[in-house]
């Protein structure tokens, strides 16, 4: 029924959204699969090897809103074209970087694209459903992150394990080139998204405090999940006790626990409040975390935590978008490249305070409580908006409140 519901969903301009979520993907988390390989071919520890994972955020963080700035006058096909470009140009250059510096920098590069591509095909994907159909359009777009991580990144893990870690970067600018190609072919050329007033008025939604605390649950509350996968290979060789040939698919298992995931948090979403389905789900993963760091010592449970701590991570994607859009009307575009942004922050902090731990010497499983104690800072997050949520509107400057008992009793009477 799943798969009848996704065909039935899947029209050729979506579907190009989905292998350029897929390339985005791969391109983010390949660089988890392939840690221990980089770090042996450049003679680096496992913490340095990490600031490629929190580099490629910053470069998410950076592009967001630069990119969306720049392109919000073009067609939305113009766009996407390019930004599937520019993941292929930056993929190569990362793949043929001879050393560490120069691949710090294409990493860098091959983030700018990230959020604006989501941004827009966010966009793009509602405009191209039936009406009644628009978040399913959208879900399907974030299914591509979903596929590259059940076959994109296992099958650049294999490749990396057995040819070189190079070529696994190789094959997701062959991938990008494929989705360029794709939207060129498929994708409608439907006019510019530009809101009313442009970029200049789009960005006059952060003066919201709701929207600040939507990116701080972001950034901050997500960093567990990174903090959990940027050194899941490690974990699972140096502690659980598997080889190195069986990454690929462990990575498999996390990413049909993404799928699924990503399946579930939808219907959560729809079914109660976004915000309260956000805050039960990285109550959730702070539990998980804490499991891993005591189980990964037994294959068999480590397994199935892979699988579930996968399932939590990519739960919460879908209750955080309607969080954002819901608190972004007039802004979407800005406000979904924005939250992509945030969750990179995440990955960067994630990666970086998650290493901290292990470079001083607490071994593989520590990053695990650093996970946790910033998905609990989610949840934390999470109260203050509802807290927020329940307080009155400011009125609008200028306005003056006029106590009239005609007015108060009208009050009452509506109430």
């Amino acid at each position: 029924m799943i798969a009848m519901n996704f065909v039935k969903t899947m029209k050729p301009g979506l579907l190009t959204l989905t292998l350029g979520g897929m390339v985005v993907g791969m391109t983010e988390f390949m660089m988890m699969g392939v840690l221990p390989d980089v770090a042996s071919d450049l003679a680096i520890s496992i913490p340095s090897a990490g600031h490629l994972i929190s580099i490629y955020a910053l470069g998410v963080v950076i592009g967001a809103p630069l990119m969306t700035a720049l392109t919000s006058h073009y067609r939305p096909r113009i766009i996407l074209l390019s930004l599937m470009g520019m993941f292929a140009l930056f993929n190569i250059l990362f793949a043929l970087a001879p050393n560490y510096g120069l691949l710090l920098a294409a990493r860098l590069f091959a983030g700018l694209p990230h959020g604006a591509f989501f941004g827009m095909g966010a966009v793009v994907a509602s405009r191209l459903a039936e009406p009644g159909r628009e978040a399913r359009a959208v879900s399907m777009m974030f299914a591509g992150l979903t596929i590259a991580n059940i076959a994109g990144v296992p099958l650049g893990t294999w490749i990396s394990h057995t040819i070189g870690w190079r070529y696994s970067f190789l094959v997701i600018a062959l991938i990008a080139l494929v989705a360029a190609a794709s939207i060129r072919k498929w994708m409608p050329n439907l006019s510019p998204s530009t809101q009313p007033g442009g970029f200049g008025k789009s960005i006059k939604v952060f003066g919201q405090l709701d929207i600040w605390i939507i990116i701080g649950i972001s950034s901050i509350g997500t960093g567990g999940l990174f903090a959990w996968i940027s050194y899941i290979a490690p974990l699972m060789t140096a502690v659980a006790g598997f080889s190195s040939g069986s990454i690929s698919m462990i990575m498999i298992v996390a990413g049909v626990g993404m799928a699924v995931g990503n399946f579930v948090g939808g219907r959560l979403a729809d079914r109660f409040s976004p915000l309260k389905t956000t805050g039960a789900l990285l109550l959730t993963m702070v539990g998980a975390l804490l499991i891993v760091s005591v189980v990964s010592y037994y294959k068999a449970p480590a397994i199935v935590m892979t699988f579930l701590t996968g399932a939590i991570a990519f739960a919460v994607i879908a209750p955080m978008q309607m969080l954002m859009i819901r608190a972004a009307k007039g802004a979407e575009m800005l406000a979904s490249s924005a939250l992509q942004a945030s969750a990179n922050m995440g990955n960067a902090l994630g990666a970086w305070l998650g290493g901290l731990p292990i470079a001083a010497g607490y071994g593989y499983t520590s990053p695990e409580y650093v996970g946790a104690g910033l998905a609990l800072t989610g949840v934390i997050f999470c109260l203050a908006l509802a807290r927020q949520q329940k307080m009155p509107a400011p009125l609008p400057a200028g306005k003056k409140v006029i106590h009239s008992p005609l007015k108060e009793t009208a009050g009452e009477i509506g109430r």
